[in-house]
């Protein structure tokens, strides 16, 4: 793997470990010098520590793609034309929700609990802390897809076949969600936003996509109950997926 590459990968890695540091710290400082509340800084120190790592893992690794050459076989190619691409990334939202409808209807036709717990976190704090939606639903698909398209399933594109090298890269993409459970769905979007990358050549595609799908799931639980959030991973689950960090 090209070495930047593999330092984005690692940047990536470190950006969520840096949690069993930074939580702590903000949550000791809150507690001790501002007097606040154990289960109020708790759910603060998370959500603030979320967005500022997100921030600046996403500067890092901008600063590590600047000047990288092209690598993989997808970046070598000739992109499709702009305005067509943007239209791809649209159309990429409808390809994702039919794609995450059949994996839902999948996982339940096998017994799998339509619940996400990664999901339902989100929400508390979004819910708590809206300024989490800057890390769910922008930062987080722009990270996304620069680690599970560009680098990861575009070094396995280089050596196996589209669906080998969707499939391993999806189930890197479960992994890191920590919700083995959901493979199917995971699968079903990782699938999907290699799809889009391959088809137009622009990482910048799947990242309209996965951001406006993260954006429409957030706006639609809120409007769906937005007295009681912690209902809605049971009622948007069809179309919820893997799509949040």
């Amino acid at each position: 793997m090209n070495k930047k590459y593999l330092y984005i990968v690692i940047a990536f890695l470190a950006m969520h470990l840096s949690a069993f540091i930074g939580v702590p710290l903000l949550f000791f400082l809150g507690v001790l010098a501002f007097d606040v509340p154990q289960d109020t800084m708790l759910m603060w120190s998370t959500s603030i520590w979320t967005v500022l790592s997100f921030i600046l893992g996403l500067i890092v690794i901008l600063l590590i793609l600047r000047k990288t050459e092209p690598y993989t076989n997808i970046e070598k190619d000739t992109p499709l034309p702009l305005n067509l691409s943007i239209l791809w990334g649209i159309a990429g939202v409808f390809i994702a929700l039919i794609a995450q409808i059949a994996a839902a209807g999948l996982e339940y036709l096998i017994g799998i609990d339509p619940g996400s717990e990664n999901t339902e976190q989100i929400m508390d704090m979004i819910e708590m802390m809206p300024m989490v939606i800057i890390a769910s639903s922008l930062i987080g698909p722009i990270l996304e897809e620069i680690v599970f398209r560009k680098v990861i399933f575009g070094v396995l594109y280089n050596r196996f076949p589209f669906w080998a090298a969707a499939l391993i890269s999806s189930l890197a993409f479960a992994i890191a969600h920590m919700e083995p459970t959901h493979l199917i769905l995971y699968a079903a979007m990782g699938f999907t936003f290699s799809f889009l990358y391959v088809k137009t050549k622009r990482i910048v595609v799947p990242i309209i996509s996965h951001m406006l799908m993260n954006t429409l799931v957030t706006i639609n639980a809120f409007f769906l109950n937005p007295e009681d959030l912690r209902q809605v991973p049971e009622q948007v689950q069809a179309w919820i997926g893997g799509i949040f960090l």
